[in-house]
């Protein structure tokens, strides 16, 4: 697919649900709901991100995606619980590799809300967005080594498991080992065929 395709496709960020929630884009009123989980270093222990060190900052986040979203160079989607309407976390595409029909998935789960198949239920229908409608040829998510449970949520949207990288990322001053886990477009239409 063409860089112009994407952008025009993502600067009118596509809505997906599934069964329990809403993927839209991030907006400014969800300040409150990502700061509550940014802010913890918990959360940020396996990310490359380092915790948001206030309110401010989240919101100046938030702004500067809106910019992004608006050039169509922003492709994460904000997960919205159906029910209540609090923002719980991001999922989407981290790097799409156009040359190649390739990206990576990366997300994010407040942890008050872990523990309820919400990654793999939305990482899912991301995949599925990816290879359907951007037809894409193959994804893959990383993880810093030690993340089981993120690399169990790859797993069970059937990727499989390639190898670590050693020393493959510098993150917060550390060099870390990162795992990587992959679906092929082959992989997917075989599991799940339309």
């Amino acid at each position: 697919m063409k860089k112009e395709n994407i952008c025009r496709i993502f600067s009118e960020m596509p809505i997906l649900t599934t069964d329990r929630f809403i993927l839209r884009k991030l907006s400014l009123d969800d300040t409150d709901d990502m700061y509550e989980y940014a802010k913890d270093a918990g959360v940020t222990r396996f990310l490359t991100w380092s915790p948001h060190k206030d309110k401010a900052f989240t919101l100046e986040y938030l702004t500067y995606l809106q910019t992004r979203y608006k050039a169509g160079e922003f492709y994460d989607w904000a997960i919205v619980c159906k029910d209540s309407g609090k923002m719980i976390g991001t999922c989407g595409f981290t790097r799409l590799d156009l040359k190649n029909d390739f990206a990576e998935i990366g997300y994010v789960i407040n942890p008050e809300y872990h523990g309820q198949g919400i990654a793999t239920e939305v990482v899912g229908r991301v995949i599925k967005y990816g290879f359907e409608n951007l037809m894409l040829n193959r994804i893959e998510c990383r993880f810093i080594e030690g993340n089981d449970a993120s690399r169990r949520v790859m797993e069970k949207n059937g990727m499989k498991f390639e190898g670590i990288m050693r020393g493959a990322m510098l993150i917060k001053g550390d060099y870390k080992d990162i795992g990587v886990c992959a679906i092929t477009r082959k992989d997917f239409f075989e599991k799940d065929p339309i």
